[in-house]
């Protein structure tokens, strides 16, 4: 069970929590593996608890009425998801599979509930890190009306950079597996435009591509495509 609570300690709520209440949520976890594309949830399934990577990887998508995906997010090794339903319990509003092999912990929403009943001031700490979503949320939707697509691609590879980069001998390294219809499938573009991008970015040196995997080379350039 320790290595339960340590893994729910990666999560910013649970490590703010007095150390008694995280050890009665890790009695309540439970571990789970997916295949690379396996399912975890679809959007109407019944919300029914909080899931946090361990390994792997997790892609959140939406279809439209006419079948086209879009990848709305990826979620890494120490992120969380599944918060919201926590609180209102209303069905899921998007698909999420798996990316790569995946190790997952889960939280059911009845363990959260019994708890915040009993313990109400542990709500305060648990709405900031929600609104911080949603802060992320709405300066993802300005993007999408105000910056081209060099400028909505240059900034998704930072911020990837940022939460799942390592330092490598040719810049910032993201870890997750990046391919090109992925990405274009975040952007909402073909495959064929995203290509397009990253070949002109890789000839100026701002980025290096491998298969799957890009390194971000002159992150002060990429960052002057958002001015």
């Amino acid at each position: 069970m320790a290595n339960i609570e340590q893994i729910l300690a990666t999560n910013a709520w649970v490590a703010m929590l007095p150390a008694e209440v995280a050890a009665e949520l890790a009695s309540h976890a439970q571990l789970r593996t997916l295949r690379d594309g396996e399912l975890l949830y679809a959007r109407g399934d019944e919300a029914n608890g909080l899931f946090g990577v361990v390994s792997g990887g997790v892609r959140i998508s939406a279809t439209s009425a006419e079948g086209k995906e879009a990848t709305v997010t990826l979620i890494g090794p120490g992120e969380w998801l599944g918060e919201i339903s926590i609180f209102d319990g209303l069905p899921r509003i998007s698909d999420a599979f798996a990316a790569g092999a995946t190790e997952l912990v889960f939280i059911p929403r009845a363990a959260f509930q019994q708890l915040l009943a009993r313990r109400p001031e542990l709500y305060e700490p648990f709405v900031k890190i929600l609104c911080q979503k949603l802060r992320l949320s709405l300066a993802f939707l300005a993007d999408m009306v105000f910056l081209p697509l060099s400028g909505r691609l240059a900034r998704r590879l930072l911020d990837l950079a940022r939460d799942y980069g390592e330092d490598s001998e040719h810049g910032r390294r993201i870890t997750l597996r990046l391919p090109q219809d992925e990405l274009g499938r975040m952007m909402g573009v073909s495959r064929q435009s995203i290509s397009k991008e990253l070949k002109a970015w890789e000839a100026k040196g701002l980025i290096r591509i491998a298969y799957g995997e890009i390194t971000l080379c002159d992150e002060d350039g990429l960052r002057q495509l958002l001015e």
